[in-house]
């Protein structure tokens, strides 16, 4: 039997918004991520991403997702987890004063390399987002 494929890190996932301008104005705002917009190298349409660290979120807009897409996209479908180095206590007040409904937390997770200690709340499509410290 072949050796398991061994998988390092994550590059990007995509989220199916419904208004790409209005996600992207959230995240910066929100988050602090940069907005890149990039052509693939086959030349196909110009897309969009948020970026953070060296990771990033593509973009699609709902009913015109790019090739190849999930099988049912749909806005307001992701929940995912994102890890701070600031304070939890300072990203939640940050996140009030910006307008961002905090839904919960502080409240001890469980994360992929131990405890986390997280906040949820959820962006213009109802996505769940996680922000955590790790413990």
């Amino acid at each position: 039997m072949a050796k398991p494929v061994e998988i390092a890190s994550i590059d990007h996932f995509v989220l199916t918004v419904a208004d790409i301008a209005a996600t992207c104005a959230f995240y910066e705002k929100a988050l602090g991520m940069g907005v890149e917009r990039f052509r693939p190298a086959d030349g196909s349409a110009e897309r969009v991403a948020l970026k953070f660290g060296t990771q990033k979120i593509n973009l699609h807009q709902a009913g015109a997702e790019f090739q190849p897409h999930a099988r049912k996209p749909l806005a307001g479908s992701g929940d995912f987890c994102l890890i701070t180095p600031a304070p939890i206590e300072q990203v939640k007040a940050y996140l009030i004063e910006c307008g961002v409904a905090v839904e919960l937390g502080p409240v001890p997770r469980t994360g992929a390399v131990g405890k986390l200690n997280s906040i949820y709340f959820r962006d213009p499509d109802g996505n769940l987002v996680e922000i955590a410290n790790q413990k």
